[in-house]
């Protein structure tokens, strides 16, 4: 006779899941709370590592594929595009189907789809298999999650939370470490072997190890695919014009028009059908309270000063030429800084004093910025150790009590669970859109106003400036005899210097505007806190 998987278990007190979806907790040996740990570390990392090797080999890609710079950019963003509204469904479809099939199914979908990797030969193909990935990554973060939480017990599951929050944040400066090698090995298919090897050892550790039944509950809804279909096409418009608005810019290519128009319109109408139904998939009220849109845009605010890392930093060093094997002490001091942030933060994490590392991160970071704004033409990788290792430690030590910040009202209240999760998914990846975006196309109206300035002031009746157009000219006298060549050349060579002394210089803008962003972000938590504690005293005087 069959049970129904929908009736409620007897749990005992230390089983009981928190929520509907999530596993139960019972007692564990040592050894295999070691392995829980070390499987939801290997998923966390083959979530992300496959869109962060693209990421960081953008330029070669490229040239395989043979694309334009805005072609092979939709790589990132169709990822991104996919990825930043599945959770709509995800935590529902692993509320009503429960752990196993939730596990078993997206991991052997991610295998296939990295599998497919391999058969790719053009860009299109490539763009479809990202898109597939963003989906699978998604349900690989929350799986990771849910294997460290198993790894700890009960008075230490906080910091499990911690470290499945936080390891999906070494992808970036760890693909940056080998991806050369990989590259070597086979060009571009290099990259996909290595993803399809990672995610066959998930997969296996997954189905040697798997995680603890949990509740399950019927939670689907027709009109939550109505939401779906109209807020997913809606966030992943969005997403391509973040990701492409800078490279297409943003008023001179008309689908940037249209697209925004649209996204628009979509967003609206799940926004009307929701806010009229009584089990709404998304709980709009709850999204819009004072206290859920404040979390939301810290985070969002956090996020765009973090993208000072891969735009800022990183961009900068990429355009004077230096590639990821001449980077990589960097990318180990960024490495470095992520895993002292994961481990601190778990060490320290208090569920009462939350905002505490928030502030401390946002301090770091104000310092990190205004650190990095002291560069010039001569700053190279190993001069910016210090401050991205501070903020790679700031990015992991924000994020779990972020997410604390918000799950709390989460779990006396199960029905915001898929709001939750589509906020905190939101703010991380449109906030790493949102700054990419917005510091790239700062850096570039930067760039142009320095040049201006520097060109303005070089002309030949400077008998300085033409002092130097003569010394560059000379160093081609062996190779050319034509006097007016020989200028052209020297007037050259001062314009690419002029154009690298203005880069630097929009750069350093881009870092004051991070440190601005973070100071006022800092002096605004610091001003809200000094509020609750003062309305606190006023009511316990009464």
């Amino acid at each position: 006779m069959k049970t129904d998987p929908y009736a409620p278990r007897d749990w005992l007190p230390h089983e009981k899941p928190t929520l509907p979806g999530s596993p139960s907790t019972p007692l564990h040996s040592i050894p295999k709370r070691i392995a829980y740990g070390i499987v939801g570390v290997l998923v966390s990392i083959t979530g992300g590592l496959g869109n962060a090797l693209v990421t960081a080999n953008l330029s070669n890609l490229q040239g395989t594929f043979g694309a334009y710079s805005n072609e092979i950019a939709w790589l990132p963003a169709v990822y991104l595009m996919t990825n930043v509204s599945i959770n709509l469904l995800l935590v529902k479809f692993r509320q009503q189907y429960g752990l196993r099939v939730f596990t078993e199914a997206f991991l052997v979908l991610y295998v296939l789809v990295a599998f497919f990797h391999l058969f790719v030969n053009d860009l299109n193909s490539a763009i479809m298999v990202r898109a597939a990935h963003g989906m699978v990554g998604a349900a690989l973060s929350s799986l990771s999650i849910y294997y460290q939480i198993q790894a700890f017990p009960a008075r230490h599951r906080l910091k499990g939370l911690t470290i499945g929050i936080g390891a999906s944040q070494v992808a970036i400066p760890l693909a940056r470490l080998f991806s050369s090698e990989l590259l070597a090995l086979n060009e571009w298919r290099g990259l996909y072997l290595f993803e399809l090897g990672l995610a066959l050892l998930s997969l296996g550790g997954v189905l040697l190890l798997k995680l603890p039944p949990s509740d399950r509950i019927k939670v689907f809804e027709k009109k939550d695919f109505l939401t779906f279909m109209l807020l997913a096409p809606g966030m992943a418009l969005i997403c391509a014009v973040l990701s492409l608005g800078r490279i297409d810019w943003w008023l001179s290519a008309p689908w940037i028009g249209v697209s925004l128009a649209l996204a628009v319109v979509l967003i609206t109408g799940a926004i009307l059908v929701e806010r009229n139904r009584r089990n709404p998939l998304l709980n709009i009220r709850w999204l819009s309270s004072g206290s859920i849109v404040r979390l939301g845009l810290i985070m969002l605010l956090i996020r765009i000063v973090l993208a000072e890392q891969n735009t800022g930093a990183i961009g900068y060093l990429q355009q004077i030429g230096l590639l990821n094997d001449q980077m990589r002490g960097l990318s180990l001091a960024i490495l470095a800084g992520i895993v002292a942030g994961i481990v601190i933060s778990a060490l320290t994490i208090n569920a009462k004093k939350l905002s505490q590392p928030i502030v401390i991160s946002l301090v770091l970071m104000t310092f990190a910025s205004l650190m990095d704004a002291q560069s010039n033409s001569l700053t190279r990788p190993d001069n910016l150790y210090f401050s991205q290792f501070l903020l790679g430690f700031s990015s992991a030590f924000f994020l779990a009590p972020a997410m604390l910040a918000g799950i709390g009202s989460v779990v006396t209240e199960p029905r915001n669970l898929v709001s939750f999760s589509v906020l905190f998914g939101m703010s991380q990846n449109l906030g790493g859109l949102m700054g990419s975006a917005l510091l790239g196309t700062f850096q570039v109206v930067r760039e142009k106003f320095h040049s201006s300035q520097i060109v303005e002031q070089l002309t030949l009746q400077n008998p300085l400036v033409a002092e130097r157009v003569g010394g560059y000219s000379a160093a081609y006298g062996g190779m050319l005899n034509d006097s007016d060549l020989l200028s052209a050349q020297g007037l050259a060579q001062l314009q690419a210097i002029a154009t690298r002394e203005a880069n630097t210089l929009a750069y350093n803008d881009v870092y004051m505007l991070t440190a601005s962003i973070a100071l006022a972000t800092l002096v605004w938590i610091l001003w809200r806190l000094f509020r609750l504690r003062l309305q606190a005293r006023r009511r316990v005087q009464r």
